[in-house]
């Protein structure tokens, strides 16, 4: 029999975690208005559809840039067709970093020679990985945190995970004693903690970081010595308040140019701002000049292809489209976000509230039978066979609390997320009925109410309050 690595052997990829699954079964009978109309409908994928129409209205004014013709109507396509260093095209850099302040509303702003270019963020992820940390250390993530970090962070870099635990009391902010119990936890693990990862947004919870958060965690690195990695890569998304980078803290705390600042590292990507996943064009920035230059030699193993350079080039060169394009993807966000919300509160379902993101943190916890996950992945699986939508399941995100679940509602039309809306109010309410049926107990229902209502005044005194104040 032929020996294979344990790369191929063992089963660290993470591909068998219900967030997969979910995924292979929609595949099996993906959903079609007309061809499939009983199939599953894919709210797990987090993709942004929501403004195709302005970038092919884009690429229908500019024919030459889509034909890799310059201004002059010269063509470079031999040009791009031949061999480029992994520095990638100063243009699209150059491009790539006004966007990027653009986003954040020109306050801060970023040095294109200290960006490097990597196929999207989940390489870019992998490269800080390898660029700080050796096997065996430990990076510190909170909960609940995006199920692909498994592999992004760890399947090949032998660095693990040690998970920050936060919780729905405070509507899942990091605290400094979560921070400090999960950097003792790592150590009782024999474990050298390297860093702190964040997503700002979060991806699974459609939130920003506050200020406070912001200090807290560049606190902490300060003291502990450590990297802070922040994946920004939905900064493009905010919908509900203006986006404050860990970029824009530095600057406030007048840490620009400090041993700190070189221990600062932000990922970027054109997957869910642009919605362009199937680009591959992810990016690091960092102060720490060893980094850049480590992490470009990285590249080389995934480049972003000279064509696509030149191409995003000249879009994100075009002001007027930009400008435009960031006004528009956040009010068309928004929108969709509170359709995805009020289809819920009709399922007298509700979800953490949110102001980015394509998805809603969805509180499903008062349909679980028990308060536990084998309860949880029940559910899911009713949900997915049943009713047909696949969702993930806040055990796939490694969320400490059975019953909440990660929605997506900016990867399909209005119509789909109707009829998804619909589908899950009929199951609610047949569930319901069957429950009230079987439990004809008085006290039953007593106790259910009073757990609705309980359950009311925590989303009450949760989400009416402020993005910032959270």
């Amino acid at each position: 029999m032929k020996q294979l690595s344990t790369k191929v052997t063992s089963n660290a990829h993470g591909q068998d975690s219900s967030y997969f699954l979910g995924w292979q079964e929609y595949e099996k009978n993906p959903y079609d208005e007309t061809k499939n109309p009983q199939g599953i409908i894919q709210m797990g994928l987090a993709e942004n559809q929501l403004c195709f129409d302005l970038i092919e209205e884009w690429l229908a004014k500019n024919p030459d840039a889509a034909s890799f013709k310059r201004s002059d109507g010269q063509s470079v396509f031999r040009e791009l067709a031949l061999f480029q260093d992994y520095h990638g095209l100063p243009e699209f850099k150059k491009a790539l970093a006004e966007f990027m302040e653009e986003i954040r509303g020109n306050r801060v702003t970023f040095d294109p020679s200290k960006i490097v270019l990597a196929a999207g963020s989940t390489s870019a992820n992998e490269t800080l990985m390898f660029c700080i940390a050796q096997p065996g250390d430990a990076i510190l993530l909170p909960t609940p945190y995006y199920p692909g970090f498994d592999r992004d962070l760890k399947w090949r870099t032998g660095v693990e995970i040690v998970p920050i635990l936060c919780s729905s009391a405070n509507g899942f902010q990091i605290t400094e004693s979560a921070l400090q119990q999960a950097y003792q936890q790592a150590h009782k693990l024999d474990l050298r903690v390297k860093g702190v990862l964040v997503t700002n947004p979060s991806n699974p919870l459609g939130t920003t970081l506050t200020r406070r958060e912001l200090n807290l965690l560049l606190d902490f690195i300060t003291s502990k010595n450590i990297h802070l990695i922040s994946d920004e890569i939905y900064s493009g998304t905010v919908f509900g308040s203006e986006f404050v980078s860990v970029m824009d803290v530095l600057k406030d705390k007048k840490l620009e140019n400090t041993e700190v600042s070189k221990r600062v590292h932000v990922v970027y990507s054109l997957s869910k701002d642009l919605g362009l996943p199937g680009f591959r064009v992810g990016a690091i920035y960092s102060n720490d000049e060893m980094v850049v230059s480590a992490a470009t030699k990285m590249s080389s193993f995934g480049l972003v292809s000279s064509q696509t350079q030149y191409l995003l080039s000249a879009m994100l060169s075009d002001k007027k489209f930009t400008r435009t394009y960031i006004d528009e993807n956040q009010k068309r966000l928004r929108i969709r976000q509170k359709r995805l919300a009020s289809g819920l509160e009709a399922a007298g379902i509700t979800c953490l509230r949110s102001n980015a993101g394509l998805f809603g943190w969805v509180d499903m916890r008062h349909l679980l039978d028990t308060n536990t996950f084998e309860a949880e992945f029940e559910l899911w699986k009713k949900i997915v066979y049943e009713v047909k939508l696949n969702i993930s399941p806040g055990s796939s995100c490694h969320c400490t609390e059975p019953g909440w679940f990660r929605v997506c509602f900016a990867n399909m039309s209005e119509e789909t997320l109707a009829l998804a809306m619909k589908r899950l109010k009929e199951y609610v309410e047949s569930t319901d009925s069957g429950r009230l049926m079987s439990r004809s107990s008085h006290e039953r229902l007593k106790s259910l109410r009073k757990k609705t209502v309980s359950n009311w005044v925590f989303r009450v005194s949760w989400t009416d309050r402020e993005p910032d104040e959270r």
